[in-house]
């Protein structure tokens, strides 16, 4: 069986996030947790509290053990990007990039 918990316009980059999630994906829960909770990043405190939501979804049915939950897959997309403007010399403008991004976090029951 799988869960899932969704975490959408988180404002910080998504390849910043992909470059958490490969240390984690594929592994127990609880190693998930303890290795997001000692990662100086951003990102991770953000991936840890969508990977709590995920167990605590999991949490709601019956019958699931909660121990033997593995992080099956970790999705990190682009969201929408909020265009802001910087004043420059002689009058002009530059464009500054605000990237958001939609973190998926899938667990399952066993690693297929």
């Amino acid at each position: 069986m799988e869960f899932k918990a969704v975490a959408k316009f988180v404002r910080i980059s998504s390849t910043k996030v992909r470059m958490i999630v490969d240390a984690v994906k594929g592994k127990p829960v609880e190693v998930g947790l303890d290795i997001l909770r000692f990662m100086p990043q951003k990102a991770a405190g953000i991936l840890e509290k969508t990977l709590r939501s995920a167990v605590a979804n999991a949490d709601q049915h019956s019958g699931v053990d909660i121990d033997s939950l593995v992080i099956r897959n970790i999705i990190a997309d682009q969201g929408p990007t909020l265009k802001r403007f910087k004043a420059r010399a002689r009058g002009r403008g530059t464009r500054i990039l605000k990237r958001t991004t939609h973190i998926t976090v899938i667990l399952c029951d066993d690693l297929l």
